[in-house]
């Protein structure tokens, strides 16, 4: 059974109808706003689309703010490599 995961914060669904229905704390517009599909599926290690640094997780990357955002140092979270 495939595990869905969410782009902005990294939780994981067993189920895409899961995933779209439910709010994302992490969602770049604001928390009433959807979680959004990862299309790349798991991964072993994802990578930082900014700053290039490596994670094992995207929910701990996307935890973390990202020195190289484009809105400012810090001024974002990491965000995973489409």
């Amino acid at each position: 059974m495939p595990n869905y995961y969410c782009k902005y914060c990294g939780q994981r669904f067993s189920s895409l109808a899961m995933l779209e229905t439910n709010h994302c704390i992490r969602h770049p517009e604001g928390p009433q706003n959807h979680h959004e599909l990862y299309e790349k599926g798991e991964q072993t290690h994802y990578v930082c689309k900014y700053c290039g640094q490596k994670y094992f997780s995207i929910a701990d990357m996307t935890a973390n703010r990202c020195p190289h955002h484009p809105n400012g140092r810090g001024q974002g979270r990491h965000a995973p490599e489409e």
